[in-house]
């Protein structure tokens, strides 16, 4: 660790005409044209100094103490400060961790709302509240002055011309989200220059979000930018934390992702994506902060009032509630917790022009001491409020605390990730016994999950891969996780992965395994953008991105962790398919209903939604959905099924889709469908140049070969 800094000479009292009794809100450091107010929250502190520093963040200037303290919040207000003033806090209290408060005065604290921090995180035993080595461990109180070693914060001037830039509000059912890294997408493209790769100018770039939208996704959604601290243990390795999952400051965006330091890079980058009609989707991690468990250091909250940010053990102060995983969990039933984090989202939302938010482990989120509801505080607040009712919200629905799994189980008004639709397509194409039955209801917005109070298939977001787990490519081949990388024995990661090599480990010279698993890779993306709901799809993995069988690539911030933009045959073959996939489920709204496939006849209109075939084209049987080899089936999206609650028939295409997991092909009799004249393949996993224009006959068998699918539209009579 590095040793402390002397502290910084005494500077004399300053005069009180400088001060100003100022106001409790808004909270963080304001600047209305002619000076600063400062306020900041803290339930159990007794004296809250306010710290200036030079413009370097290295020298402390003068130490303030924030004179008036009204409902909770200590403020004061300097009208000689302004935009561009470094500071941060001291906070004053009882060290009494038995009893949940840790106020350590010798600790600089980050403002909770800060808007930009400068200076990076230096690790030192100084960071810590208590002495590391002291017997008495996180019980003894550590006198060193840790601002020698943490970022400072920044006062800003909010002040942007935006011009007619707004939020883009991509409708639910043409959405499609595209998973991406500030650093990851940019580091290694040729188009980027250096200066500014990794970072929001980076991805600013015209040839980085002109790829981005001729793909034809509508959403990008980014990987953690609030700002973020290195875990010392991966510094200690040469490595960091290159996903961002360990937030400290949730108003300010990630000084490293920042090249010209300025925070309107952040907003022109959103307003470049605007412009190219690309919404922009923040992950935000509001579950835990980089401050740790009771051994962790004191950086912010933890020193502001750790009693009121954290939940703490009931029955011991001491410890902390780890639903995260990480070591601590942010208390959201305070009130003032839950008003930092909806204050941050509307930051974002309203300042800095985001259209949503991915919520990570958002299980914590609803949860009391009993357990989830999701008539928890947030959960209403969120849906209350007029600016967050109007963005996208979706849950990551799971965390690893007490009746963490909430798939299907957040309020309306919510999208959720599907892990289920993951696991049953994996193992479907996998060729694992008894997927059948679950696969038909993947296709169908999992609706056994998301069908009810009203809730729309777009509830459901699909995916394959995600940031966390192998890349598609990989998916395909490995069977087994490969993350000696990581510095960890290989134990780190998933061992679920639901992944077949296809007959060999990594990287082969083998045409017909290559061959397969390139085709497997199209089954995934036709099973992913013909199912309904909304597609989620993770930045390379339309070119075949490998990260050479890391599924844990979360301190990779190299090679391992960037897109490789150098695109061989097969990468570009499997990008041209995508973007044809993508450009059918947009021309055809049957793929992507605003009501739930139910299967149920319609005798009004004389017509089922969905029906379910074998590979003869009749009906499947309950002996054929309970075959546990079954691994071919056909689905018949009609078009005149109803499109609302209005008893109107649609009129929409009717499409086949015949699935074969066999290895063998299997003769697909083409149903005869009213109305219409016949069958048009539109594609074929099997052959994906295919162009499909011959009218194919009613009940002509068409062959969808092993490990492929196909689909068909319905040729209609004229004038129907």
């Amino acid at each position: 660790m590095t040793k402390p800094k002397s502290p910084p000479p005494a500077t004399p009292d300053v005069e009180p005409s400088r001060i100003r009794e100022g106001l409790p809100f808004p909270l963080g450091a304001t600047w209305d044209g002619l000076g600063v107010n400062f306020a900041l929250f803290s339930a159990n502190a007794t004296k809250v100094e306010l710290c200036l520093f030079d413009p370097s963040g290295e020298i402390e200037l003068e130490r303030i103490e924030l004179p008036e303290y009204t409902d909770e919040t200590f403020h004061g207000y300097l009208p000689d400060a302004h935009p561009g003033q470094i500071y941060g806090y001291r906070v004053y209290g009882p060290y009494d961790p038995e009893n949940g408060h840790r106020f350590n005065h010798h600790k600089l604290l980050i403002d909770p709302y800060a808007k930009q921090l400068v200076g990076e995180l230096k690790w030192s035993e100084a960071l810590f509240g208590y002495t590391i080595g002291h017997p008495d461990a996180d019980l003894s109180f550590d006198e060193r002055d840790s601002a020698p070693f943490v970022p400072k914060c920044k006062v800003i001037d909010p002040a942007h011309t935006w011009g007619h830039d707004h939020r883009v509000q991509v409708p639910w059912d043409r959405t499609i989200f595209y998973e991406t890294h500030v650093r990851g997408i940019s580091m290694r493209h040729p188009a980027v220059p250096e200066d500014v790769r990794g970072t929001f100018a980076g991805l600013m770039v015209d040839e980085v979000i002109e790829h981005i939208r001729k793909l034809g996704v509508t959403s990008v959604e980014l990987l953690p930018v609030h700002a973020f601290v290195n875990d010392q243990h991966l510094l200690q390795k040469g490595m960091t934390n290159y996903w961002g999952y360990n937030s400290i400051a949730f108003f300010a965006p990630d000084p490293r992702y920042l090249a010209s330091g300025k925070i309107a890079e952040f907003k022109e980058m959103v307003a470049h994506l605007h412009e190219a009609g690309l919404e922009v989707i923040l992950d935000v991690v509001y579950n835990h902060t980089a401050e740790g468990n009771e051994q962790g250091p004191t950086l912010s909250m933890r020193g502001i009032d750790n009693a009121s940010y954290y939940r703490l053990m009931p029955d011991d102060n001491r410890y902390y509630i780890n639903d995260s995983g990480t070591g601590n969990t942010l208390d959201l039933s305070h009130p003032c917790v839950l008003q930092m984090v909806t204050d941050s989202l509307r930051y974002w939302a309203h300042e800095m022009h985001v259209d949503g938010f991915r919520f990570d482990l958002a299980t914590i989120l609803g949860r009391y001491h009993e357990g989830f509801s999701e008539r928890h505080s947030f959960l209403v607040a969120c849906r209350q409020d007029p600016l967050l009712r109007q963005v996208k919200m979706i849950a990551e629905p799971w965390d690893c605390g007490p009746g963490g799994y909430q798939v299907g189980g957040f309020p309306p008004g919510w999208a959720e990730w599907n892990d289920r639709f993951r696991d049953t397509v994996r193992a479907f194409w996998k060729g694992d016994e008894g997927q059948l039955a679950d696969f038909a209801a993947r296709m169908t917005a999992s609706g056994e999950l998301f069908n009810q109070r009203g809730r729309r298939p777009y509830a459901s977001v699909n995916f394959i891969t995600a940031h966390d787990g192998f890349t598609l490519h990989d998916l395909v081949s490995y069977n087994d996780k490969h993350n000696e990388a990581n510095d960890e024995d290989n134990q780190d990661g998933s061992n679920n992965n639901l992944s077949w090599n296809h007959g060999a480990e990594g990287p082969v010279d083998d045409p017909e395994i290559n061959g397969l698993r390139l085709r497997q890779m199209r089954n995934f993306f036709a099973t992913l953008l013909l199912a309904q709901g909304t597609p989620m799809i993770v930045a390379g993995d339309e070119f075949a991105r490998t990260q050479h069988g890391n599924n844990n690539a979360y301190c990779q911030d190299s090679e391992i962790g960037w897109i490789n933009w150098d695109l061989d045959e097969d990468g570009k073959s499997l990008l041209k398919f995508v973007k044809r996939l993508i450009k059918l489920r947009m021309s055809y709204p049957i793929l992507r209903r605003n009501l739930f496939l139910v299967g149920h006849y319609n005798e009004e209109l004389g017509v089922k939604d969905v029906t379910w075939l074998a590979a003869d084209g009749n009906e499947m049987s309950i002996e054929q959905w309970q075959d546990a080899n079954g691994r071919s089936l056909g689905m018949l999206l009609d078009g005149r099924a109803r499109v609302s609650g209005v008893q109107r028939a649609g009129a929409d295409a009717t499409l086949l889709i015949a699935v074969n997991a066999h290895h063998d092909g299997v003769d697909f009799t083409l149903p005869e469908v009213p109305e219409g004249t016949g069958w048009i393949c539109k594609f074929d996993t099997f052959d994906p140049d295919i162009k499909g224009q011959e009218v194919l006959a009613f009940n002509s068998t068409y062959c969808v070969n092993g490990r492929s699918m196909a689909l068909f539209e319905l040729m209609r009579e004229q004038g129907t």
